[in-house]
């Protein structure tokens, strides 16, 4: 495993080869959860895309969420990747196209939660809009318009990618709901995203690579939470920022110094020294 330290190498002088796909999660790697983004990551984000290679958002956040972070990021075109993989979208300056949506047979998630854990709520995403929830989730948890059921069965009555279960200690049902056949992604202790099996983002980002011709050997991602862990698999160059957890940092091939310490602009620097393929 290496580590790499700094991101002092002037950015022009790094060359340009063969494109590679870059794929970068949002919270906690790119960002500070509720901070917009550092100049030296926004610098870091022009000079790939510059380059000539391809900067792919792949995070948890619903579509709403991930464009909104995309434009943060200065990206004003290219490939999205929203709810864990369960959603891909086109980026254009003027807006977006939805590519693909993995639905999620929710009915049985919803009744396991209610069965086991009836005080926690449940969210259903509304691609490109908000939620579909039980209860209210709290402010500025949810991206978009929340629409509160009178019942349960409304949550899957109309198709979604995702569920997520909130409350305390929801991290604890996450076993439960792996056993019942679904992908579970424990992002915090009081927060579990559902969606359908073997969804991920690494199976969303090789679908975008085969669509892009992007040789296998010029893949790069970086990322920090448990969500990130197929993706960090998939690629040929994975890279853990600094503060991520042992499960995560194991399974990467590089580590970068923390968010605090713009470690993914140093790693992004890192990712434009790729050998010519």
């Amino acid at each position: 495993m290496t580590a790499i330290t700094s991101g002092a190498a002037a950015l022009s002088d790094v060359p340009t080869s063969t494109p590679a796909l870059v794929a970068c999660d949002v919270e906690g790697t790119l960002v500070r959860a509720g901070r917009r983004p550092t100049g030296a990551v926004l610098d870091a984000i022009a000079a790939v895309r510059a380059a000539g290679h391809h900067l792919v958002v792949a995070t948890g956040r619903s579509l709403s969420g991930a464009v909104q972070a995309a434009r943060q990021l200065g990206i004003s075109d290219g490939w999205v990747v929203a709810a864990n993989g369960a959603v891909t979208a086109r980026l254009r300056p003027d807006g977006y196209s939805v590519v693909d949506v993995t639905a999620l047979d929710a009915g049985p998630v919803c009744r396991l939660v209610a069965r086991t854990r009836p005080d926690l709520r449940i969210a259903a995403e509304v691609v490109g809009t908000g939620y579909r929830v039980t209860r209210r989730f709290p402010d500025r948890l949810l991206n978009g318009h929340q629409e509160v059921l009178g019942t349960l069965e409304e949550i899957w009555a109309r198709p979604t990618p995702r569920v997520v279960v909130y409350g305390q200690w929801a991290l604890r049902l996450a076993p439960a709901l792996r056993d019942s056949g679904v992908t579970a992604v424990a992002a915090r202790v009081d927060w579990v995203d559902v969606t359908a099996p073997e969804v991920t983002k690494a199976t969303a980002l090789e679908r975008i690579r085969v669509e892009l011709g992007v040789a296998s050997s010029r893949t790069v991602a970086l990322g920090d939470g448990e969500n990130d862990l197929e993706m960090l698999r998939w690629a040929a160059l994975s890279i853990a920022m600094g503060h991520a957890p042992a499960t995560v940092r194991a399974v990467a091939g590089r580590i970068t110094g923390t968010v605090d310490e713009d470690g993914a602009a140093a790693a992004l620097v890192d990712a434009l020294r790729l050998p010519t393929a």
